[in-house]
């Protein structure tokens, strides 16, 4: 069985990681420099950079901010938001990015998922599908932040956007961006269960058990989780102990809290005493040594 993956999605407006909540409202968090530093150490998999920026449809991807983060990042760099074109893609590239998100680009020139698989492989291209729940209880697809609706089916969309090349899905729950309340789950398997590609799920963490309830009952691929990383030491580290206990997850880092256990809000149980006791650190006399 595949190692599952923790993607650590950094949401970047004007420069600063935020916060988002229903793709609506953004709460300044700091440095996307650091914040990609710290996830690097703490063991992330991966690094999802989405830069919203103040204009929602007439941006271009901020190369500066991308190539900086690319000299601070040890795993792959995924990056989105403003990119239409293939060249724009070539110069993210050459920046430092090894994979990049395009989701209005997808709706309006969806051959551009052809054309850019073509020069860059399917490895690289991910495709990321917004979706919110109608009145009557329908998903549908949205671009443009939430806020242009398509009128099309979330499942129907994927199919189209993996025959047409793309390497990955990217699903994203708008409902739930920033709730708190775990994965859309039946959202994330449907899209599983319609493409023969891998599914990153997001959209709702805020629990360690939600990102194992979406590999297990969701069947995704990999998890990309932001808001709850950002907020607490080791954040990384901590979480994919918890999955360890149930799932293979890569833990290498020098923290791995692979022997801990956990209480109900996910976090490491303290050690017994007994075991500190024997790590207690001694001052020992300069003549003693």
């Amino acid at each position: 069985m595949l190692s599952k993956r923790i993607i650590a999605s950094l949401i970047i407006k004007d420069g600063t990681v935020v916060q988002s909540i229903g793709f609506s409202q953004y709460l300044p968090i700091g440095s996307p420099e650091i914040a990609v530093e710290f996830l690097n150490s703490w063991g992330a998999d991966e690094i999802l950079v989405l830069d919203i920026g103040e204009n929602r449809t007439k941006r271009s991807p901020n190369l500066a901010l991308v190539s900086a983060l690319s000299k601070r990042s040890r795993v792959p760099l995924t990056v989105g938001g403003g990119i239409d074109n293939v060249e724009t893609m070539r110069q993210l590239i050459k920046g430092g990015a090894d994979k990049f998100v395009i989701n209005r680009m997808a709706v309006e020139r969806p051959e551009i998922i052809t054309e850019a698989a073509a020069i860059f492989g399917n490895q690289c291209i991910v495709v990321s599908i917004d979706v919110r729940k109608t009145k009557d209880g329908r998903y549908e697809a949205f671009i443009d932040s939430g806020i242009g609706a398509t009128g099309k089916d979330p499942v129907a969309v994927a199919r189209e956007r993996a025959r047409l090349g793309a390497g990955e899905i990217l699903i994203r729950s708008i409902d739930r961006d920033g709730s708190k309340k775990g994965f859309d789950i039946d959202l994330v398997r449907s899209i599983v269960e319609a493409v023969d590609v891998p599914v990153i799920a997001a959209g709702g963490c805020g629990h360690p058990q939600h990102v194992l309830d979406v590999f297990q009952k969701g069947k995704a691929d990999a998890a990309a989780v932001g808001n709850m990383l950002h907020f607490s030491e080791h954040s990384v580290n901590t979480l994919k102990a918890y999955l360890a206990h149930h799932l293979p997850v890569r833990l290498d880092t020098y923290a791995s809290y692979r022997h801990f256990g956990f209480d109900e809000h996910g976090r490491p149980l303290k050690r017994p005493d007994a075991e500190l006791e024997k790590l207690r650190l001694e001052y020992h006399p300069k003549e003693v040594i």
